[in-house]
């Protein structure tokens, strides 16, 4: 439970977010009044808003989209609060207009990422500033984005100078709510890290089937890609953000040092997410190996297999010749040639398996130490 100010009126509202909650109620304003005091609510209209912005020096606006029309809805909540239409149109649709500066009031869209199980998703969180207000948008089926923000709004507002220029209490603001989704994007990190060791523990069973490996491999690379993709979205949105010269953000050093210093912890995001594409790919190359060894091994067995099998071949078929040619009626052979005969037979036979393993030897057929 945390304290409202509204009017002077202490009040008291439960902070935490349901989904039940956020479909009856999808706007949440908190606003630092002319008068210092802080306003908090959460409403299921836009008309306490509207009327509390008009006569206060610096507010939040957060809306839940409930419903899939996420560019259409967000139109109708962004005029509401007076947004242009041309910001508007300007940000709907792809990632490929991420960010449109027109002055008087600025837009971006930045990506939250959601994992669930094996599935990844990036989507819209669309930020609208304008001179004293700052109005964040994003879809229902995002994980309660912007709950511990909420929570604490009321002390963060309070902490921000009053004696300072609008463009830097509107920068420090913008940067905290893009702090916060950045590190709600990270923890998703480790979700995709368990599914990495997961995937380990599958590449170690050699009993696993191949079919439901290459089938897992496949996942967690488009997780990877899905993750890093939408880390380069964001990238891309705070280097135009701090080098984009806006006239609604702030011209204070010090605070584009910290907007920058946002940059960086993306790009350690980014190298923590392309060293675990690193490690999946030596993984992947560990388990070639072993397959091709495996492969090796079996192509060394058949090998010496097959050499063996032609040895006892060549061993059977000179004597085999030889039995053809002395049983034909030209040899007359007796019982009391018999003794020649098996000498001739077990010679034979001898001499053609010494002969074959030697020369099979010589060519290099063997392989060596069986293997």
């Amino acid at each position: 439970m945390s304290e409202l100010k509204t009017n002077g009126t202490a009040q008291k509202t439960d902070t935490t977010v349901t989904t039940s909650e956020a479909i009856e109620r999808p706007w949440f304003c908190v606003a630092l009044l002319a008068s210092d005091e802080i306003y908090k609510e959460s409403t299921e209209s836009s008309s306490s808003c509207v009327s509390t912005l008009q006569k206060s020096s610096l507010a939040w606006v957060d809306y839940v989209v409930s419903d899939a029309d996420f560019d259409g809805r967000a139109k109708v909540v962004a005029g509401q609060l007076g947004f242009s239409q041309e910001l508007l149109a300007s940000l709907a649709g792809e990632w490929h207009s991420t960010y449109q500066d027109l002055d008087i009031e600025l837009g971006m869209k930045l990506p939250s990422i959601q994992v669930r199980g094996q599935d990844v998703e990036a989507y819209p969180l669309l930020l609208l500033i304008r001179k004293n207000v700052v109005l964040t948008i994003h879809p229902l089926n995002v994980d309660h984005r912007f709950t511990r923000l909420r929570r604490y709004a009321e002390t963060f507002l309070k902490k921000i100078p009053a004696n300072i220029p609008d463009t830097d209490r509107i920068t420090m603001l913008l940067m905290r709510i893009i702090d916060h989704n950045n590190d709600r994007n990270f923890e998703h990190l480790q979700q995709i890290e368990e599914q990495g060791d997961t995937l380990n523990s599958f590449m170690t069973d050699p009993y696993t089937p191949r079919e439901k490996l290459g089938l897992e491999i496949y996942r967690m690379k488009h997780t990877l890609l899905t993750y890093l993709n939408a880390l380069w979205n964001s990238l891309d949105v705070l280097h135009t953000l701090r080098y984009g010269d806006a006239e609604l953000i702030s011209d204070d050093q010090k605070l584009l040092d910290k907007l920058g210093l946002l940059s960086e912890d993306v790009n350690r995001q980014i190298g923590l997410a392309e060293h675990m594409s690193e490690v999946l790919a030596s993984g992947l190359e560990v388990l070639q190996s072993i397959y091709n060894n495996q492969l090796q091994n079996l192509n060394n067995r058949l090998a010496l297999l097959m050499t063996y099998l032609t040895i006892i071949g060549t061993a059977v078929l000179v004597p085999n010749t030889l039995a053809t040619m002395l049983g034909n009626a030209v040899f007359d052979i007796g019982p009391e040639d018999l003794w020649w005969y098996l000498i001739l037979m077990i010679g034979s036979t001898a001499a053609a398996t010494l002969l074959a393993y030697y020369w099979i030897k010589k060519r290099g057929w063997i392989p060596k130490n069986g293997k």
